[in-house]
């Protein structure tokens, strides 16, 4: 059931995610496969993204949020965000803070280098293995 990963900065996305929440596709095409889709171009269209991996699993459990990501990385807090349009955008948004993430000693990322794209889509955070945030 688990498939091991690299074990650094990564923006792992829901592939099987709802494409808004009042449909379910788009063209038959889930709006967590279109999001993966977007993702992974927009990390091939720019070196800047080097650092950071997109990986893809099946259903977050965040299913009322549509287009959900688990950004993560070691010994950092991690972020479930959601409610993206699976587009270029949106993935750009996404894509640009991890980089700012992965940079950041514990995680946390000063509201000021928040790309716009992202700003009311953050849903939990999560704590690392063997520590809590404070």
């Amino acid at each position: 059931m688990l498939t091991r990963v690299e074990d650094g900065p990564a923006v792992v996305a829901c592939n099987t995610c709802r494409h808004s929440a009042d449909a379910r596709e788009q063209d038959g095409v889930r709006g967590g496969a279109l999001l993966v889709e977007a993702l992974n171009a927009v990390k091939a269209s720019d070196p800047k993204y080097a650092d950071v991996a997109v990986q893809e699993m099946a259903c977050l459990f965040a299913c009322t949020e549509h287009c959900t990501v688990h950004l993560r990385a070691p010994d950092k807090v991690g972020y479930v965000l959601g409610r993206f349009t699976p587009d270029e955008a949106s993935a750009r948004a996404i894509l640009d803070y991890a980089v700012h993430y992965a940079a950041s000693e514990y995680g946390r990322v000063p509201f000021a280098q928040w790309p716009q794209g992202v700003k009311g889509h953050f849903i939990t955070r999560t704590p690392p293995p063997g520590f809590v945030a404070q």
